[in-house]
């Protein structure tokens, strides 16, 4: 049986890993909305016109969508992205038949401040559109090489290795995971099929991925 899958981010850190991983299924067809396609799989989208995209039927939509207020330009640029682009792909995929939606938030979403704000509320609006199953990945600094440079971050990502170890208990969600990891747990959701709304934080994740 051939899984239909529909993915928005497919060019991001996590999503150029995923769509790798999804492309060795000979049980997946995978239709990958991005704004610059450069692989068959991919087709040139403008995300602030989905409510118009022609699709066919899809099963499963995973979204991956993000970006980071210094990258957008603006708290509203920012907002677009990650709360109203991720809303219009998740109806268009509601639209195509999709019955189960895989997001990547952050953990900590919903908490103060623009980025934390607009993820929980992003997560949220997910969870209302009638999907059978949700499945909403919060993990923390991803490590990987990114082609969007953030000087913060790039720091960041050889010091949280040296960190993690002192992180027990609950603090482990905040400890930093390899987006190889995060993908692995993503190909591994699309399998799941009991009902309801699932939020995985970082030992979640990993235990996805093994």
């Amino acid at each position: 049986m051939v899984t239909r899958i529909i993915m928005a981010g497919g060019t991001g850190l996590v999503g150029g890993l995923l769509t790798a991983r999804l492309r060795r299924h000979p049980d997946v067809t995978l239709d990958s909305l991005v704004r610059n396609p450069r692989q068959p799989v991919e087709r040139k989208v403008d995300f602030a016109a989905l409510a118009a995209l022609p699709t066919a039927p899809a099963d499963v939509a995973i979204c991956c969508l993000g970006t980071t207020r210094r990258a957008a330009g603006s708290a509203a640029a920012f907002r677009r992205v990650d709360h109203d682009y991720v809303l219009a792909f998740a109806r268009l995929a509601r639209d195509a038949g999709a019955h189960h939606f895989i997001t990547v938030s952050s953990v900590g979403a919903g908490g103060r401040g623009l980025y934390l704000a607009t993820k929980g509320e992003a997560e949220a609006g997910v969870a209302t559109l009638g999907f059978d199953r949700v499945d909403i990945l919060r993990p923390s600094l991803l490590l990987g090489p990114r082609a969007e440079r953030r000087p913060g971050e790039w720091l960041a990502q050889r010091i949280a290795p040296l960190l993690d170890p002192l992180l027990p208990g609950p603090l482990g969600r905040y400890a930093a995971l390899d987006a190889a990891i995060v993908a692995a747990a993503i190909d591994r959701l699309t399998t799941c099929t009991a009902p309801g709304v699932y939020r995985h934080h970082v030992p979640d994740i990993r235990r996805l991925a093994s």
